[in-house]
């Protein structure tokens, strides 16, 4: 693992699962891209690579954003909000960064008392990730 500053592991307040939310938005346009997870590994690697990583709590693993789909995101910016328990990430992301196909993981809406979906499928997940 990369060793990540004093002043910004200092600066993130990891949770009791030793993880810290993380937001991901494009650096350009400002559009909410997903919410994922990241430990200090995860960190340390997004610095140093400038290839955005995090933790799957599923899957108890390290994964970089597109290493199955080859939807990537490149880093731009790492922020750390005032608490610390939270970090925002400016990236470039190429192709969709949610599983469904979609650009945004953020696709459906509050709307009229129910939830409306905002935003289509642009790339077919099958193609992305296989039949699994």
């Amino acid at each position: 693992m990369t060793e990540i500053p004093a002043e910004i592991l200092e600066a993130i307040a990891l949770d009791a699962n030793g993880l810290v939310c993380a937001i991901a938005q494009q650096h350009d346009t400002g559009e909410v891209l997903m919410q994922a997870w990241m430990d200090r590994e995860a960190v340390a690697r997004t610095l140093e690579s400038r290839e955005v990583w995090y933790w799957s709590r599923s899957r108890k693993k390290l994964w970089c954003k597109g290493e199955t789909s080859g939807q990537t995101q490149a880093l731009v910016d790492l922020r750390v909000d005032c608490d610390g328990d939270a970090v925002l990430l400016l990236v470039d992301q190429k192709g969709v960064a949610c599983h469904t196909g979609r650009r945004s993981c953020f696709y459906r809406a509050a709307r009229d008392g129910r939830l409306t979906e905002i935003a289509g499928v642009v790339a077919d997940p099958k193609m992305l990730y296989g039949d699994s």
